[in-house]
């Protein structure tokens, strides 16, 4: 792996966790603010789905070999999910660019589409690590979950005087994967016939 690809897989994280995380976060505090409920919505959904991003890295931590393929398929989810609802997407439409709230959910959409494209880009020229994320090559993948690792089990010791392992980790990633996977199913069997791409915000007008 040339430096250049190194450079780009480590930039590619940096940004994760500032558009997949802290311009969420505040943007959802920032729509309970505003009482804008359309917005409000939206990221609500958006955490919800991207808690398979946060099992990702449960298993990246516990060295899973299919953990880049739910991190590809994490981020594809969460980008969906900001674009595929249509009575948010026409409630969005109808603010003008002065109101800076909507106006910087709108960027950070088209940004984090960027930034999942451009991840599932540079997975795909690792294709290898897609099934053997061990392998020395695809060591650079491990590298930020690593650091998480550290912050996790140094915490993990503090409030219950124990061990956070690797295998610990991945058998929490495995287990949560299940549990995500039957909610989803259920999503798509039982709401999604029912509500189509209505998100059903309150209609109670513009806030």
């Amino acid at each position: 792996m040339n430096v250049f690809n190194q450079l780009s897989i480590w930039l590619s994280f940096q940004l994760s966790v500032i558009f997949l995380i802290g311009i969420p976060i505040t943007l959802f505090l920032w729509s309970i603010k505003k009482r804008n409920k359309a917005v409000n919505k939206l990221l609500s959904i958006y955490w919800k789905i991207s808690i398979l991003f946060f099992i990702s890295l449960l298993l990246l931590i516990g060295n899973y070999n299919y953990a880049l393929v739910i991190t590809n398929i994490s981020t594809l989810l969460m980008t969906i999910s900001i674009w595929f609802w249509n009575d948010i997407n026409d409630e969005l439409k109808e603010y003008d660019f002065s109101y800076s709230l909507t106006t910087t959910t709108k960027v950070w959409r088209w940004s984090l589409t960027f930034i999942s494209l451009n991840f599932l880009t540079q997975s795909l020229l690792n294709f290898n690590c897609f099934s053997f994320i061990n392998s020395a090559e695809c060591e650079i993948w491990l590298k930020p979950s690593s650091n998480l690792y550290i912050i996790i089990k140094n915490l993990f010791n503090f409030f219950f005087g124990a061990n956070f392992t690797q295998p610990i980790a991945k058998f929490l990633g495995l287990f949560s994967l299940l549990i995500y996977a039957l909610g989803l199913i259920q999503w798509l069997m039982i709401k999604l016939p029912k509500n189509g791409r209505n998100s059903c915000f309150s209609e109670n007008g513009r806030n």
